[in-house]
C-alpha cells in the first residue's frame, strides 16, 4: 500500500492525518496573512497590563506548545514562566492570589472540562486569561478575557498535526507581540515547510529503519526540546512504540544508562545554542555506540547513524520548532502505515479528552 502526504487520494489507512499535514503551510500563511494582526491586538492589549509573570496550561500536544511558549516567554522577555498543575484548583480546591499574572492556557478544541475550570478559577483568583485555541466558540474561549484563534480549520484525524504547528506559530506571534517586535523571523516558514514535506519518499525510507523497534529514546535541549516531547507522544499514539522524550541534559543524569545500540535515539539538534548545548550528549551517544538519527543541520546529521537534514540556514533559532516537527510526524505516519496499523484512527483515543 502506498502512502502519500497529499490531501486528496482514494480510501486508505492514514488518509486524513496525511492530508492534514499536507495543509500545514497553506496553514501557516493563514495565520501570517489573517491571524497576526488579531494576535498582535491581543498582545497589546495584554502587554499594558503589564503581568508580572506567566503560567501555561496545557495536556497533551498543547502541553509541548506550552512548553515552547515558555522557552519563548523566558528567553525573549525576561518574564519567569511555570506550567500549572490544574488538579490543584480542580481537585484540591487552592485557590492561589493571581492578580497581574498571565495564565495562558493552549487547547486545540476548548472543551476539556478540566481546562475549562481551571481558566474560570484563574480568573476568579485575579489573573489576566488567554485562551489559544482552534475553537473561537469553545467553552474555554468564553471562559478566558482573551482569545487567541490559531485558524488551523478543522482538524479530523486524531493525532494533532496542523493545530500543533499552528499553536506554535501563534505563541510565536503573541510573544513577539508582546515584546513589540513584528514577527519577521517567519516569514520564510511556510515556504521551507512545503520543501520539507514534500521529501516524503526519504521519510518513508527512514521509517522502513524503525518499523520493528522495540522502543525510542528523543532528546533535545532548548527550544529543541518541546519538539523531542511532541515527536514521543505522536509516535505513542499512532505507532505504539514506546518513545521517551528528555532533555539532553536530564538523559546524562541516570537514562544514558539503558542506551545501547538496539533501540534507536533521536535527537532534535537546533541550529543555534541549543544545539551546541546539545554536542556533548551527541558525543556520549555516539561514544556508547548508538543507533542515532539526527533532525537538524547538515553537519550533525552527516555525523549520526541516519537522519533527516533541515533547512535552517537564516532560520531564526527560535522558530526552527514549527519546521523540526514536520519530518518527525511524517516518520510516525510512515512507521504506524509501515507496522501495519491506521494513524487516523489510534485505538482508545478521542479527539477531545475530558479530563477534569
Amino acid at each position: 500500500m502506498s502512502a502519500t502526504i497529499s490531501a486528496g487520494g482514494s480510501e486508505r489507512p492514514g488518509r486524513i492525518m496525511s492530508g492534514e499535514m499536507a495543509e500545514q503551510p497553506g496553514v501557516l500563511r493563514r495565520i501570517l496573512d489573517r491571524g497576526a494582526p488579531r494576535i498582535r491586538e491581543v498582545a497589546a492589549e495584554i502587554a499594558a497590563k503589564k503581568p508580572r509573570f506567566v503560567l501555561l496550561t496545557a495536556r497533551g500536544t498543547s502541553d509541548n506548545a506550552a512548553l515552547y511558549a515558555k522557552y519563548l516567554l523566558e528567553i525573549r522577555l525576561g518574564l519567569p514562566c511555570g506550567l500549572t498543575s490544574m488538579s490543584t484548583t480542580t481537585a484540591y480546591g487552592a485557590k492561589p492570589d493571581l492578580k497581574d499574572v498571565l495564565v495562558v492556557t493552549v487547547s486545540q478544541s476548548g472543551g476539556s472540562p478540566d481546562l475549562v475550570a481551571s481558566a474560570r478559577s484563574a480568573r476568579d483568583a485575579g489573573a489576566i486569561t488567554l485562551a489559544v485555541t482552534n475553537n473561537p466558540d469553545s467553552p474555554l474561549a468564553a471562559a478566558s478575557e482573551h482569545h487567541i484563534d490559531i485558524l488551523a480549520g478543522p482538524e479530523k484525524a486524531l493525532p494533532a498535526t496542523k493545530t500543533y504547528t499552528a499553536s506554535l506559530l501563534s505563541l510565536y506571534l503573541f510573544v513577539e507581540g508582546l515584546s513589540g517586535g513584528d514577527g519577521a523571523a517567519a516569514a520564510i516558514l511556510p515556504e521551507l515547510a512545503e520543501v520539507i514535506l514534500a521529501r516524503r519518499d526519504e521519510v518513508k525510507t527512514l521509517a522502513s529503519r524503525y518499523r520493528f523497534a522495540e522502543r525510542m529514546v528523543i532528546t533535545s535541549r532548548g527550544y529543541g526540546y518541546p519538539t523531542a516531547k511532541e515527536a514521543a507522544l505522536k509516535l505513542m499514539e499512532t505507532s505504539y512504540i514506546p518513545a521517551l522524550s528528555y532533555s539532553g541534559a536530564d538523559l546524562l543524569h541516570g537514562p544514558l544508562a539503558m542506551v545501547d545500540n538496539i533501540s534507536p535515539v533521536i535527537a532534535v539538534v537546533t541550529d543555534g545554542r541549543g544545539g551546541r548545548a546539545l554536542q556533548p550528549v551527541l558525543d556520549r551517544l555516539r561514544g556508547r555506540g548508538a543507533d542515532l538519527f539526527v533532525v537538524g543541520p547538515k553537519v550533525q546529521v552527516e555525523a549520526a547513524s541516519a537522519g533527516f537534514v533541515l533547512p535552517t540556514a537564516g532560520v531564526a533559532e527560535e522558530v526552527q520548532p514549527i519546521l523540526e516537527i514536520l519530518p518527525l510526524q511524517m516518520l510516525a505516519y510512515e512507521v504506524t502505515i509501515a507496522r501495519g496499523q491506521d494513524p487516523d484512527a489510534p485505538r482508545a483515543l478521542a479527539k477531545v479528552t475530558e479530563t477534569r
